[in-house]
């Protein structure tokens, strides 16, 4: 069975024939892989900055973004079908019988730090003709969504974002009497990738002001913030610090750069009572400093939050689902628009090392 993986000590990215996936528990299910997505992780792997293999394979099968429909299943399998499409979840249990978290099912509060990411870290991924994997880790997808239900991983990313925000803003006095404080909605999204989109459009449905601020030029990427509703601005039109002070009060930062020094000084402008989003990682390549006195500060005297979201879970991928559709009814065609380009396996691994410029880009594995 073809699979593109990753050789961390040959500093190589190739197809290999890897192991035909089995039923090997009542609660397994084989999967058939339609599309896979990649993203900035995907590209870190591929240039050797982090992943890692099993303990028993010289190589890691990539992707983590994935889409597939449902081959086989285990006898006790009962809410999935063959025939179904369904995205996976990404991190799996640690074995520590201490991890309460992990022991409940919920790795993505994982306790030892010693769980399982699939196609990142001790696991493989899903970028292979067929996988196999307990059904708990599966989520049902509606045949409507075939086309762009490769985007589910990352906008769950999202969907953890949101749920973070709604539980901190129950803090709000006005919260529990449905009052927005006097001066509606405003959030600003700091970069313009997949992510920073997504999270546009799921902050426009939850009656957002939202805007985009990327310090790359305009063009697609204007073009799909605009359609949704969203003000689009770039670093050359315009500096942070004079943005902010026209938009005003700015209840929420969502930062989707991979946690730039920019992104990160501009925490400066977040509202009093504001909440920020830290969504990114940054790259293993150098480290950067910021005045951290003076943000610590800003906290404190504006009474201000700063969440770095945890791994979506089972939930959060449903809830992701649930929006895909939603975002379909009210903008048709535009969840198209954000994959600019498909390749084929054996493209890809040229694809992971040499990324071409525009919005998401997906590995066609099977029609």
């Amino acid at each position: 069975m073809r699979a593109v993986a990753v050789f961390p000590e040959e500093r190589a990215v190739r197809l290999v024939d890897h192991r035909e996936p089995a039923i090997l528990a009542p609660t397994d299910v084989v999967v058939k892989v339609l599309d896979v997505g990649f993203c900035g992780t995907d590209r870190e792997i591929a240039a050797f900055r982090m992943g890692s293999p099993p303990a028993d394979s010289p190589y890691l099968v990539m992707g983590h973004e994935a889409l597939g429909e449902v081959l086989e299943v285990g006898s006790s399998v009962r809410r999935i079908r063959p025939g179904d499409l369904v995205v996976p979840t990404v991190r799996r249990p640690c074995r520590r019988e201490s991890c309460r978290a992990c022991r409940m099912g919920r790795p993505d509060f994982c306790l030892s730090g010693e769980y399982l990411q699939r196609g990142i870290k001790e696991a493989h991924g899903f970028l292979a003709e067929r996988f196999a994997d307990d059904a708990r880790w599966l989520q049902p997808v509606p045949r409507e969504l075939r086309e762009v239900a490769v985007l589910t991983q990352p906008l769950a990313l999202v969907e953890t974002a949101i749920t973070e925000l709604d539980q901190v803003q129950k803090r709000l006095p006005w919260a529990a009497l449905g009052e927005t404080g006097g001066s509606g909605k405003r959030a600003l999204v700091l970069g313009a990738g997949p992510v920073a989109l997504l999270a546009s459009m799921a902050l426009v449905v939850r009656g957002y002001k939202v805007t985009v601020y990327s310090h790359a030029g305009r063009g697609e990427k204007a073009d799909f913030a605009e359609s949704i509703g969203a003000q689009f601005v770039t670093a050359e039109e315009e500096k942070l610090q004079t943005l902010a002070g026209h938009l005003g009060r700015i209840d929420v930062m969502f930062e989707a750069t991979g946690a730039s020094p920019d992104a990160l000084a501009a925490m400066e402008h977040l509202g009093r009572n504001g909440v920020y989003l830290l969504t990114g990682v940054p790259g293993l390549r150098g480290a950067f400093t910021l005045d951290a006195g003076f943000l610590l500060h800003g906290m404190v005297q504006k009474n201000q939050v700063i969440i770095g979201p945890v791994h979506p879970n089972a939930e959060a991928f449903r809830a992701a689902i649930q929006d895909l559709g939603l975002f379909a009814r009210r903008w048709p065609g535009a969840l198209q628009r954000l994959i600019s380009k498909r390749v084929s396996m054996e493209d890809a691994p040229d694809a992971f090392e040499h990324p071409a410029s525009g919005l998401k880009q997906v590995v066609t594995v099977s029609e």
